[in-house]
């Protein structure tokens, strides 16, 4: 973990001298970002592009995706094997929206599920593998929030590192899963030690903890037992060379090659999710820009409390995708 971007827990990264021009970075959301009608405009204003994308979605899976993301309700939406595929088919529905307008992104990198759609906006995945290998995560994901009562909870306020001792002191598993700004972070494990673990970070004096609506215990070992069966699956996809920079969220360095992100995403499934690092090591590449592709607007707010003098926007919504296409096409 970067020392220097915790302990900076309330000033934001500068950004690396440029030679003037902007350079954006694409950011995608994982689970958790998912809403209702998430897709309803994205279809109904851009047939040609948003809903190819949900139609060749609904092929490749048999799963009714265009539906479920256009009229499916919280309940649906929040299911592991549902979620995933259905955030990542309308982050790339939104990104071709925008490809179709002239936006070519400088740099992508994705939150977790994001990573997905950061490979397939970089050229590594096309749309089927991205869309196969995810339903098979989500699957995987939920045969362990079935068999293992597992939580998540993101703790406010409190250094990651002492969270780190926090949770190392307490039986059972529970580990920090997400770096996401330096006083923002997220620990996962079994229900008990999670609720064990919250109750330290409560008498800590943690500033705020709040349970995550998400399906299964992610980015800890407890997902140890599918890295097998998810790798059999990585290796039948097809991995190329990315044509843009991709920023790792396991290693927080660029991705070198197509083996070397099949790999990342095998480890990623255990791995924390080192955002901070990630928003950092776009800064230094002279990023001045960072757009969040798909719903939700979590990984745009990060982005204002990390990095200096950016210009940080999202794409939830018909007005902002609008507002993108008008900074960026």
């Amino acid at each position: 973990m970067n020392a220097n971007l915790i302990a900076a827990a309330h000033t934001p990264a500068q950004p690396a001298a440029h030679d003037g021009q902007r350079r954006v970075l694409a950011m995608f959301p994982g689970q958790g970002s998912q809403r209702e009608g998430m897709a309803a405009h994205l279809i109904r204003e851009h047939p040609a592009t948003a809903g190819a994308v949900f139609e060749r979605a609904d092929e490749c899976l048999g799963l009714p995706l265009r539906a479920l993301c256009t009229e499916g309700d919280a309940e649906q939406l929040r299911a592991t094997e549902i979620a995933q595929p259905a955030i990542l088919a309308t982050a790339l529905a939104t990104f071709e929206v925008l490809r179709a307008e002239g936006f070519a992104p400088d740099l992508v990198a994705g939150h977790s599920l994001g990573e997905f759609a950061a490979l397939a906006a970089a050229g590594v995945l096309d749309l089927a593998d991205a869309l196969t290998l995810v339903r098979l995560r989500g699957e995987l994901m939920a045969e362990i929030a079935a068999a293992v009562p597992g939580a998540m909870t993101a703790v406010a306020g409190v250094p990651a590192a002492r969270i780190e001792e926090i949770c190392a002191g307490v039986d059972g598993v529970v580990e920090l899963a997400n770096y996401n700004a330096p006083d923002q972070s997220v620990i996962s494990g079994t229900a008990d030690a999670v609720a064990a673990a919250t109750e330290l970070l409560r008498a800590e004096g943690a500033g705020s903890l709040t349970a995550l609506r998400v399906g299964a215990p992610f980015h800890c070992s407890l997902m140890a037992t599918l890295e097998e069966r998810f790798a059999a699956g990585l290796h039948l996809a097809d991995f190329r060379d990315p044509t843009t920079t991709v920023i790792s969220s396991v290693t927080a360095q660029p991705v070198s090659s197509g083996q070397e992100a099949r790999e990342l995403l095998r480890r990623q499934l255990t791995a924390p999710v080192r955002w901070i690092e990630v928003i950092g090591a776009a800064a230094e590449l002279g990023c001045t820009d960072y757009l969040e592709i798909g719903p939700g607007r979590v990984l745009s707010g990060l982005a204002n409390r990390m990095v200096a003098d950016a210009t940080v926007r999202s794409t939830q919504d018909a007005r902002r995708i609008a507002a993108a296409v008008a900074e960026y096409a």
